[in-house]
């Protein structure tokens, strides 16, 4: 029996599968994450302008105006611009992955990853489409993947 050693059998199972990180809901953010529970894109849009809006805010950043409504995305653009990861930033991702600015349809710029094929296949004007990843709470993360 070698001395110092206190670790019993159940504690060296493997630990539990790292998560993603989760992200916080803002009050302004509140309704595009509820629309994520039910794997819907939602935009903040200006009533004013008219004008779709990302990030979500109170106020306009184009008029100033503070008359938002949400609408749904058609959830389809093309990459604006992209990076692929080689070191992974947490335990939760796989090496090389892609992250990428989304040009939405609707024409606000989104940030997330790509998924659902080989990094090196995804370029500046690879069409794509939103996909889902459950978070603990029931939301749903937007990923986007290439449109065959």
């Amino acid at each position: 029996m070698s001395t110092g050693d206190t670790t019993a059998a159940s504690d060296t199972a493997s630990p539990e599968k790292p998560t993603r990180f989760e992200p916080p809901v803002s009050d302004e953010g509140a309704p595009f994450w509820e629309g994520t529970r039910d794997r819907k894109l939602l935009l903040p849009w200006c009533t004013a302008c008219p004008q779709p809006i990302w990030y979500p805010r109170a106020i306009c950043p184009r008029c100033f105006g503070t008359d938002i409504e949400w609408r749904e995305a058609a959830g389809t653009g093309v990459v604006y611009a992209l990076t692929v990861e080689h070191t992974p930033q947490t335990r939760a991702l796989r090496a090389p992955y892609v992250v990428a600015l989304v040009e939405l349809d609707e024409g606000v710029r989104f940030l997330s990853n790509i998924v659902g094929g080989a990094p090196e296949d995804v370029a500046v004007g690879t069409a794509v489409q939103v996909t889902w990843e459950a978070l603990s709470d029931g939301r749903h993360l937007p990923l986007f993947t290439p449109i065959e």
